[in-house]
C-alpha cells in the first residue's frame, strides 16, 4: 500500500515528493511561498508556507520531508494570522511605493497581500532609504525592495557559479550586496539577469531603455530599425495572456511597426551569418589541430564568464560576434552605405530576451568612432511595456512579414534561441559544406557525471567530430573544470549562460521558470521544423550580403565586421585608498607601493603587512618618496599577500621582508 498523509482531512499519497509543499500542491492548494524555486536548495526564509501539524505546531513546508501518517492542515486560524503577521513584518521594512515599481502588478509580495486582505502595516521599520545601485548596465538593485528571501544569491551561486551577491551582516542589519559593498557594475556580475527572473519584489529589475527609444523613434531626423531576437517570437505573447511557446512572430512585427520602427529585420539572419563565420573557423581549426575545442561565443555573459575566470582559454572562444553584434556591424557599416545614409543616421534597437545583450551592445569592441553598432536593447518585458504604452491590442493584431532584404533565416538561425541550436546549426552547415550531406538534427545524449552537459558525435570529413552543449553558467564551469582534468574531451563546445538557452533570458515575461521555459523551446523547434529551408548556406539573402559587402567567409572584409576579439578582466574594480601620500619637494617619482587588502590576502596578513609598511615610512622618514596605498583584490588570491612596487607584482611577501623591499624600491629610484 502507499504511503500517505493526511492533508486537510483528506489521505493524499507519497510519490516521490521531496517536501510537503510539493505534495500539497499536487492536491490542488496553493500554498504561498516568497522564497522557494524549486530549482534551487532550500531556504526557509520568508515562512509563508507554514502550515499546522496534528500537534499544533507551525513547520514550514518547503523543508519538511513528508511521512507517512502525518496529518497537516493548510489553512487553520494559526496558519492564517501567522501568514498575514508575516506580510505586515516584511512590508515594514519595505519600501511601498508600488505605483512607481517596475514589478508593480508582476510583484509576489503584493499578489499575497492581496490574497490575504493585508491593507494596513502595524509596525514601524527603518524609514532610511538605501541608494538604489544603477552602476550596471543591465540589472538596477534596489535595496529597499529585497525581503531577504535569498533567491537572488542562491541562483547566482547554486546555477550560475558567479556568486556576484550575497547575503552580508546579521540580524536587523543583514542585507543582499556584491562584494565589498560595491556596485553590481564593479563586480563579476555577468550581466545574464537571472537573478532578476527569481526575485519576487523588485528589488532587481531590468535597466530600461525605453525612454531613449521612444526619443530615437520622435526623432524625423533617424531612420529607426529593429532586428527581434527568435526567443521573443515564443514569449512575448504570455504578456497578452496567450500560452508560453505561441508563436506570435507576425504579431511582434506589426506592433514594432504600429510603435513607430521604418524597418524590422530578424536577427535568425544574422545568426545563419554566424553560422556561416562560426562554421568555417571551426572547420580552419578541426582540420588544422588548432586551438580546440572552439567554445561558443554568441552568449555574452559567457564571454564575459571566460574574461574574468578563465583567461587562458580566450583563444579558444570563436572569434566571431554575436548575431546582434553582427547584425548591427552589418546594417551601420554596409547597409547604411548603400542607402546614402551615415552610421549615425540610423537607430537601430536590439529586441532580445537577454539583459547581458545591453552589456554586450555598449562594448568598446562594438563601437566605432564613437558610434555604437546597436544602439539600444530591449528586453521582450521592455518591448511589452512599450506596446501597452502605445494602447495596442497585441492579441488581435493580424500578422505582418519581417521587411527585406534581413528578414528572411533558414530553421537553423531560429534554433540559436535554445542549447543545442548554435552547435546544431554549425554541423548542419560542416556537414552540407564539406561532405554534401544534409543533417537536420542531432541527439544529443546527456554526459555522465557532468551535469546539464550533453554530447553528440558525427562524422565530419571523414573523421569523428564530438559535439558538446552546456546551459547554465554553473554547469559550464563544472565542464570547463572537468576539461582542465582531462576528464571529458570536446572538438566543439557551445555554452548559453541561462538555463536551457536563451528561451530563459533574464528579460523574458513572468513567471520565467522551467515550465514556460519549456514551451518556449518547443515553439521554437517546431518554426524549424516547419521552414523549407533548414541549413545557413542556403539562405539566398546571406549569400547577396557576401557577394556585395564580404566576399566570403572570414575573409579579411568578414573579419573586420563580424568578428572580434576579447581580453581578461578583473573581478572585482579596483579601489585604491591613500596610506601615505608624499610631500613633493622635487620632480623625482615616488616608489608607487600598493598592499592588496582583499579577503583572501587580508587573511594571509596583509593587514599587519599593510601596518607594518606605514610605521617603517614613516620610522624612516620616507614620506617624500614612497606613495603607499591600499586596493581590494588583485585577484592573485592563492599567492597572497600581494604587494605591487611600481607595477611589478610580489607575491607571498611576510612582515619581516619589508624593510629589504623599501629599501631595494628606495635604491633602485635613486639609482634612475
Amino acid at each position: 500500500m502507499t504511503d500517505q498523509i493526511i492533508v486537510d482531512g483528506k489521505p493524499t499519497p507519497i510519490e516521490g515528493e521531496k517536501n510537503l509543499l510539493e505534495l500539497v500542491r499536487k492536491t490542488g492548494v496553493d500554498i504561498p511561498t516568497l522564497c522557494y524555486v524549486s530549482e534551487l536548495s532550500v531556504y526557509g526564509g520568508c515562512r509563508m508556507c507554514l502550515v499546522e501539524d496534528s500537534r499544533g505546531a507551525l513547520i514550514p513546508s518547503c523543508s519538511v520531508t513528508p511521512q507517512a501518517g502525518m496529518e497537516i492542515k493548510t489553512n487553520s486560524p494559526r496558519v492564517q494570522r501567522s501568514r498575514r503577521m508575516m506580510l505586515e513584518l516584511l512590508l515594514a521594512d519595505h519600501d511601498r511605493d508600488c505605483t512607481v515599481c517596475p514589478s508593480n502588478g508582476k510583484c509576489k509580495l503584493q499578489d499575497l497581500c492581496k490574497r490575504f486582505g493585508v491593507n494596513r502595516v502595524r509596525f514601524q521599520g527603518d524609514e532610511e532609504k538605501q541608494q538604489i545601485d544603477d552602476s550596471s548596465p543591465s540589472v538596477v538593485r534596489d535595496p529597499n525592495k529585497c525581503i531577504l528571501c535569498g533567491d537572488c544569491v542562491r541562483v547566482c551561486s547554486e546555477v550560475q557559479g558567479i556568486g556576484a551577491i550575497d547575503i552580508a551582516f546579521r540580524g536587523s542589519n543583514a542585507q543582499v550586496l556584491p562584494a565589498f559593498g560595491k556596485g553590481l557594475g564593479d563586480v563579476s556580475c555577468v550581466n545574464c539577469g537571472q537573478c532578476v527572473a527569481v526575485c519576487p519584489t523588485g528589488a532587481l529589475t531590468i535597466r530600461y531603455e525605453t525612454e531613449q527609444v521612444w526619443k530615437a523613434l520622435r526623432n524625423p531626423k533617424k531612420r529607426t530599425l529593429a532586428q527581434v531576437a527568435p526567443a521573443v517570437r515564443v514569449a512575448i505573447g504570455e504578456e497578452f495572456g496567450l500560452a508560453p511557446g505561441a508563436v506570435t512572430t507576425g504579431k511582434v512585427v506589426a506592433a514594432l511597426r504600429r510603435i513607430g520602427f521604418q524597418q524590422v529585420y530578424d536577427t535568425s539572419f544574422a545568426a545563419d551569418l554566424t553560422t556561416m563565420e562560426e562554421t568555417d573557423e571551426f572547420v580552419g581549426r578541426l582540420l588544422n589541430g588548432d586551438r580546440l575545442p572552439q567554445f561558443t561565443s554568441c552568449c555574452p555573459a559567457w564571454v564575459k564568464t571566460v574574461e574574468h575566470y578563465y583567461p587562458t582559454r580566450m583563444e579558444q572562444l570563436s572569434s566571431c560576434r554575436s548575431p546582434q553584434q553582427m547584425f548591427g556591424s552589418l546594417v551601420k557599416k554596409h547597409y547604411a552605405r548603400g542607402e546614402g545614409l551615415s552610421p549615425d543616421d540610423l537607430f537601430f534597437v536590439s529586441v532580445m530576451p537577454c539583459t547581458a545583450k545591453k552589456f554586450e551592445a555598449g562594448r568598446d569592441e562594438f563601437t566605432t568612432d564613437g558610434v555604437r553598432d546597436v544602439d539600444a536593447v530591449l528586453t521582450t518585458q521592455e518591448l511589452a511595456a512599450m506596446i501597452r504604452e502605445a494602447g495596442i491590442d497585441f492579441a488581435s493584431l493580424n500578422d505582418e512579414e519581417f521587411d527585406t532584404p534581413f528578414g528572411f533565416a533558414t530553421g537553423g538561425g531560429v534554433i540559436f534561441g535554445a542549447s543545442g541550436g548554435v552547435a546544431t546549426a554549425a554541423v548542419r552547415q560542416a556537414t552540407l559544406q564539406l561532405d554534401g550531406k544534409r543533417i537536420t538534427d542531432l541527439r544529443y545524449q546527456p554526459v555522465e557525471g557532468q551535469r546539464g552537459v550533453y554530447a553528440a558525435t558525427v562524422e565530419v570529413a571523414g573523421r569523428p567530430v564530438r559535439i558538446g552543449i552546456v546551459s547554465g553558467l554553473g554547469n559550464a564551469r563544472r565542464l570547463v573544470e572537468s576539461m582542465d582534468r582531462g576528464e571529458v574531451a570536446f572538438d566543439l563546445v557551445e555554452v548559453m549562460a541561462c538555463p536551457g538557452g536563451c528561451t530563459a533570458g533574464g528579460g523574458q515575461p513572468f513567471p520565467n521558470e522551467a515550465p514556460q521555459r519549456v514551451l518556449r523551446t518547443i515553439g521554437l523547434k517546431k518554426v524549424d521544423a516547419n521552414q523549407e529551408m533548414r541549413v545557413a548556406q542556403e539562405n539566398p539573402v546571406l549569400a547577396e550580403a557576401y557577394r556585395k559587402w564580404l566576399g566570403r567567409p572570414n575573409s579579411q572584409a568578414a573579419h573586420e565586421s563580424l568578428h572580434t576579439h576579447y581580453a581578461s578582466r578583473r573581478r572585482i574594480a579596483e579601489e585604491e585608498m591613500e596610506v601615505i601620500q608624499p610631500v613633493r619637494e622635487t620632480e623625482a617619482e615616488p616608489v608607487e607601493v600598493c598592499v592588496c587588502v582583499g579577503r583572501n590576502c587580508y587573511k594571509r596578513g596583509a593587514g599587519e603587512l599593510l601596518q607594518k609598511l606605514s610605521g617603517e615610512v614613516q620610522a624612516r622618514q620616507l614620506g617624500k618618496q614612497v606613495n603607499l596605498r591600499a586596493s581590494f583584490c588583485f585577484e592573485h588570491c592563492g599567492k597572497g599577500p600581494s604587494v605591487h612596487i611600481d607595477g611589478e607584482e610580489i607575491a607571498g611577501v611576510k612582515p619581516e621582508d619589508v624593510n629589504r623591499l623599501l629599501d631595494e624600491a628606495v635604491a633602485g629610484r635613486t639609482r634612475e
